[in-house]
């Protein structure tokens, strides 16, 4: 187990085009995400959403303005895998959170001291935003012992002194619980122990496929984003 603790960086909402994220938001929060920008490396692009304490959420999305180099690498997320394609077509959805690691922990020589534990640290850039995520080479989502399929965080550090969440504007919105199902939960848990990150996340068995569920409050109550 590591002796640092991690704290939740942003939520993930998948969707097959970022109007088709933005209004499933709109329609769960009664606030719709705005602003984002392109992510150059991954070809896919984004808008957001703040949430108190310093978090927000993201829902992402193939850029279909981007370029696409022959040796371009797997986008991140598992927006490329077949599966994420068909589970699309029903709808957006809360697909992965991401965890950040504060200095002066260095996330890029964590990783490479753990690499069976840990997807590779690639650069990335947003704007005036810099940071280093892990993503693994097939654009997977991050597992340990064949366990994850996006219930376990992938792991972020910024660069820049500002966050997404400092020039976001004010919501009214508060993450009050992230919770997750899967077939392999004591795995994930295992994972998120050594992670520093057991308290970020309630963590139940279930026969079925993985799944992840936002409880956020909101002006109007409590509304669980899925």
């Amino acid at each position: 187990m590591t002796a640092h603790t991690l704290r939740i960086d942003h939520l993930v909402v998948s969707a097959r085009t970022l109007d088709e994220g933005t209004q499933y938001v709109a329609d769960t929060l009664g606030v719709a995400p705005s602003g984002g920008g392109a992510h150059p490396s991954m070809r896919t692009h984004n808008r957001l959403l703040n949430l108190w304490g310093g978090a927000y959420l993201e829902v992402i999305a193939i850029d279909p303005d981007a370029d696409e180099p022959a040796n371009a690498r797997a986008r991140l997320f598992a927006l490329d895998d077949p599966a994420t394609h068909a589970r699309l077509e029903n709808g957006p959805y809360l697909s992965h959170w991401v965890a950040r690691v504060e200095r002066p922990k260095n996330l890029a020589l964590w990783q490479r001291q753990y690499p069976e534990r840990i997807s590779a640290v690639v650069p990335m850039t947003r704007g005036d935003f810099t940071w280093s995520l892990t993503v693994a080479e097939d654009g997977a989502f991050p597992s340990w012992q064949g366990a994850g399929d996006g219930v376990a965080p992938s792991l972020i550090q910024w660069d820049t002194p500002r966050h997404p969440s400092d020039v976001l504007p004010e919501t009214g919105l508060a993450l009050k619980a992230l919770k997750g199902w899967h077939p392999q939960a004591e795995t994930v848990a295992q994972q998120m122990q050594w992670l520093g990150a057991a308290h970020l996340i309630a963590l139940d068995s279930t026969d079925g496929a993985p799944v992840l569920a936002a409880d956020i409050e909101t002006p109007s109550g409590l509304r669980t984003l899925k």
